[in-house]
């Protein structure tokens, strides 16, 4: 789960190319696709047999769009978010779901629509190894949306991740949140890889830090 969050990362937040992701990261180009694409990792919940769904009344307008989705742009293409809110605003006389129910639907019609196949590439890395990355997060401070910093220490071995929230990215943030980090886990990695943040430049030097 933290290496999709990472693909997405990189494709969102950086800007990075598909395929330059998937030479960064090692994967599969089709695998890094389907992740930067992805917009629900949440699991799907299939309905049960039998009980209809409060969806019924507007599968067909979602399936349209959808359809009308194929013809354009990734980028231009409708998110679960998306749709949710268009039929909020625009069939709320027969809509009546859940954000939850439409993403499921969405991402089930998607995987059938764009002949996305059911499954997974195996990732393997090594134990002791982590990455720390910093992104960019709103945050609501006494009521008003401030910019924020996440630096997020990731052990993908066992699919933990560790953040720390900041003010600024800059040499102490860095250092402050790594040592918070080390010292919760009572431990440090024995290879920490650097998405050739800024601030881990200024520290480390270029060279090691461009890892």
């Amino acid at each position: 789960m933290i290496q999709q969050y990472h693909i997405k990362h990189l494709n969102f937040h950086k800007g990075k190319s598909l395929r330059s992701i998937a030479e960064e990261t090692g994967h599969d180009f089709r695998t890094v696709k389907k992740y930067a694409e992805q917009t629900d990792f949440n699991e799907i919940r299939k309905p049960k047999r039998g009980r209809p769904s409060k969806l019924d009344p507007v599968k067909p307008i979602i399936d349209a769009w959808l359809k009308e989705d194929l013809n354009r742009p990734v980028k231009q293409r409708h998110t679960a978010r998306r749709i949710y809110d268009r039929l909020c605003e625009e069939h709320k006389d027969i809509f009546n779901a859940c954000e939850r129910t439409v993403r499921n639907y969405v991402s089930a019609r998607k995987k059938e629509l764009y002949g996305e196949e059911e499954g997974y590439l195996p990732l393997e890395h090594p134990a002791g190894e982590a990455q720390v990355d910093f992104g960019e997060i709103v945050m609501i401070e006494q009521g008003q949306k401030v910019k924020g910093y996440e630096l997020i220490l990731s052990l993908p071995y066992s699919n933990a991740g560790y953040p720390q929230i900041f003010r600024g990215q800059n040499q102490e943030c860095l250092l402050t949140g790594l040592k918070d980090i080390f010292e919760y886990l009572e431990h440090v990695p024995r290879i920490i890889w650097f998405d050739n943040m800024s601030a881990a430049v200024a520290v480390l030097g270029k060279k090691e830090s461009g890892n």
